[in-house]
């Protein structure tokens, strides 16, 4: 009897020490993950202020920065799979539609449609994805190494509440600028007939990612100020049930 109660607690043990082993690697990667992404940001904030100070306009800003900008923020698509496998407590679905935004507005939008890229609306967006995604990484950094300022904290969950409507209005302006470039040149767009036998509109499905943003920016929102009020304030939040 004496031996089968050792024996499970020693295979107890091994399970506590292997979740351990675990966690410590699990933290390790995500310290390391967000320094690399705050120092990359950094990087095109450093940038974005020379770029400005030497020329004295944004024109020409964004392709100054391109390359850095399309490297991080698509290398942000780990943070996807963070949540998939259950590496950070965070929807798949939240992630993966903010994440997935901002590299179609990198990729599909600014980066393919060079007529659009001195807008003042690249500018705003450019502005407030860089301050944002320093804020959101420094603060991930210091809360994983149990030193969290304070002052980044209530930057986390304040600066929003003005930088998200202003990255919104950015990228629905860069998107209403680029339809006349994109009906003119009927880039992406499939006409038929074709080998493929399918019909596919660029320029109605930016106007239909466009309309997207009605819903899903209320839902994004509300939520970041539900957990503004329970990490500043203490409040305990009750979701309803659907």
């Amino acid at each position: 009897m004496a031996s089968s109660e050792e024996d499970g607690s020693v295979e107890e043990k091994e399970s506590n020490n292997k979740k351990r082993t675990k966690s410590a690697i699990v933290t390790a990667w995500l310290t390391f993950y967000n320094i690399a992404m705050t120092a990359g940001w950094l990087v095109l904030a450093i940038a974005m202020l020379r770029f400005y100070m030497q020329k004295g306009t944004h024109i020409g800003l964004y392709r100054s920065i391109s390359r850095t900008l399309k490297f991080f923020q698509t290398v942000a698509l780990v943070e996807v799979i963070h949540c998939a496998i259950g590496m950070v407590r965070t929807s798949v679905i939240v992630t993966g539609v903010q994440v997935c935004s901002r590299i179609f507005m990198v990729w599909f939008i600014t980066n393919s449609i060079k007529q659009i890229q001195n807008e003042e609306s690249v500018l705003l967006f450019l502005v407030v994805w860089t301050v944002t995604e320093i804020t959101r990484y420094s603060f991930y950094t210091f809360n994983l190494l149990k030193h969290l300022p304070y002052f980044i904290k209530w930057a986390r969950y304040n600066m929003f509440i003005v930088m998200y409507p202003l990255g919104v209005a950015g990228e629905l302006m860069t998107i209403y600028t680029a339809l006349p470039y994109v009906r003119r040149s009927g880039m992406f767009s499939m006409r038929l007939p074709n080998k493929y036998n399918v019909s596919f509109d660029y320029y109605i499905f930016l106007i239909i990612v466009m309309l997207s943003y009605i819903p899903l920016f209320p839902q994004l929102y509300f939520h970041m100020l539900r957990q503004r009020r329970k990490v500043l304030h203490g409040e305990v939040i009750v979701e309803k049930d659907e």
